[in-house]
């Protein structure tokens, strides 16, 4: 009977590793961040960092808005002059790519990720 008891064990311990692995790869996605930092300008000169931010949803920027975004993540974002992360007069910011608005133009006030 030893034997019979060994191989359950193995074979259980098996079972068990295999739902771990399952366990975690299927949730893998749910903290997944931009790896690096979106480094931005506000109107009074002021410079803001955010780090890592997260690949789903809309990011606001201060206030004010940005004059300046500097994108040093490992993907892609878009800005957007509404705080909301809506409307029309996008920028698309490529990985170690930056954005400067014209005079003329209103801030960024908000981004989201593209992936």
């Amino acid at each position: 009977m030893p034997v019979i008891d060994r191989r359950r064990r193995r074979l259980a311990i098996a079972a068990q590793a295999v739902l771990l692995t399952l366990t975690v790869a299927g949730c893998s996605g749910l903290g997944r961040t931009a790896v690096g930092p979106v480094i931005y300008t506000t109107e009074r000169d002021a410079v803001i960092q955010v780090n890592s931010p997260s690949v789903k949803g809309c990011h606001r920027l201060a206030p004010a808005g940005a004059k300046a975004v500097a994108n040093e993540t490992l993907v892609d974002i878009i800005l957007y002059p509404t705080p909301d992360c809506s409307g029309p007069g996008t920028a698309y910011v490529a990985t170690s790519f930056s954005d400067e608005n014209a005079h003329t133009a209103p801030p960024w006030r908000s981004f989201s990720t593209v992936h």
